[in-house]
């Protein structure tokens, strides 16, 4: 438990923190679910598609890194706000 706070206060915190995360969660599925229907992220170059009889894998390189260059960013914008 946080020192100087009773426990109404924890889980008040606690409460918080779980609906900030929930409102997240449905920003980033919503975006994904977007994305997923108005792109083909097969189509970019860079994506490696295996085939073989009955079996297809489909790698896609490039959206993988720019899904992390576009999190990296975010998740610094979000820490840097937090500690404001």
């Amino acid at each position: 438990m946080v020192e100087g706070t009773s426990m109404s206060g924890y889980l008040e915190m606690i409460g918080k923190w779980l609906v900030i995360a929930g409102v997240a969660l449905v920003l980033v599925g919503g975006v994904l679910w977007l994305l997923g229907r108005f792109t083909d992220l097969e189509s970019l170059p860079g994506t490696l598609r295996f085939q073989r009889s009955g079996f297809t894998c489909v790698v896609p390189v490039l959206a993988s890194i720019l899904g992390s260059v576009v999190l990296t960013i975010v998740l610094n914008l979000v820490v840097r706000l937090m500690n404001k």
